[in-house]
C-alpha cells in the first residue's frame, strides 16, 4: 500500500542554511566595535548592541537595515549623543557593503534543492528585509527551483501552517529544514511538521533555543548532504 502520510512539501530556510549570512554580521560588528573602541569596552559595547537589536526587532524586523539602525542607536547612546559624523558614515558604509556582498552558497545546498525539486513542493521560508532577501535568492541561482517563496516578519507555528496550506499541503505532510532551532525547528514542530536542524558555524544570540530532545519528528544533520535521502526515507 502507498504511504498516505508521505511528505508533499519541503520548506527551506535561506540565511545560513542555503547561503552564508551571519558571518557578515559578525565581521561588521567587529568593525563597529573598533570604531567605538575609545568610548566603550568591546564586550560592553557588544552587549549594548545586542540589547538594541532585541529592542528594535518589533520596529525594524530582521535584516541588515535594522542592524544598521541598531548600530547607529548604540553609537549615539555610548557617546552620550556626541558620536562623530565620521562614525555614522562608516556604519552606513558597512551596511551598504553588507547589502552588496555576493552570495556564497553553503556546501551541498544546491545539490539538496536540486534533488528534491519537481518531486515535492519546495518553499523558501525566510525572515528579513524583502528587497535584500529577493536579491540574495536571485543571486543564489536557486530561485527557479522553488515553487513558492515566503518572506515573513516572524516564524511561528501559524506561519508554517498557513505557508504550507497555501501550497495545498497540511503541516503534517511537510518538513522544514534550517539552522535556527528557535525559528526553523521549534515552531515547525509545533505546527505538526517534521523539522531538521542543520547547525551553522555561527548562530546569532537571538536565534538560540534548546534542542527538542526526544521529539519524534525532529532530526539533526551536520550539513545538507544527507537531507534529500532523509526526505526520501520518510516517503518510502
Amino acid at each position: 500500500m502507498p504511504n498516505t502520510a508521505r511528505l508533499a512539501a519541503i520548506g527551506f530556510d535561506a540565511d545560513d542554511t542555503l547561503w552564508h549570512n551571519e558571518r557578515f554580521f559578525r565581521l561588521t560588528q567587529e568593525r563597529f566595535l573598533a570604531l567605538l573602541a575609545d568610548h566603550a569596552e568591546p564586550d560592553h559595547l557588544a552587549d549594548r548592541l545586542l540589547a538594541a537589536e532585541r529592542r528594535n526587532l518589533g520596529h525594524y524586523g530582521f535584516g541588515i537595515k535594522g542592524f544598521v539602525l541598531s548600530m547607529i542607536e548604540t553609537a549615539v547612546e555610548v557617546t552620550e549623543d556626541r558620536v562623530p559624523g565620521g562614525v555614522i558614515h562608516e556604519i552606513l558604509s558597512a551596511g551598504r557593503e553588507m547589502l552588496e556582498h555576493p552570495i556564497e552558497l553553503l556546501p551541498h545546498a544546491r545539490a539538496a534543492v536540486e534533488a528534491l525539486a519537481g518531486r515535492y513542493r519546495l518553499v523558501l521560508i525566510t525572515k528579513g528585509d524583502l528587497l535584500d532577501q529577493e536579491r540574495k535568492l536571485a543571486q543564489s541561482g536557486l530561485g527557479d527551483l522553488f515553487d513558492a517563496v515566503a518572506i515573513v516578519s516572524q516564524k511561528t507555528a501559524r506561519t508554517y501552517t498557513e505557508t504550507f496550506a497555501r501550497e495545498g499541503v497540511t503541516a503534517e505532510r511537510a518538513a522544514m529544514v534550517g539552522n535556527s532551532l528557535k525559528s526553523d525547528v521549534i515552531p515547525a514542530l509545533e505546527a505538526g511538521a517534521w523539522a531538521v536542524h542543520v547547525p551553522h558555524e555561527v548562530t546569532w544570540e537571538l536565534e538560540r533555543a534548546d534542542r527538542p530532545e526526544g521529539h519524534p519528528r525532529f532530526a539533526e544533520m551536520p550539513d545538507l548532504s544527507g537531507f534529500a535521502d532523509w526526505v526520501e526515507s520518510l516517503s518510502a
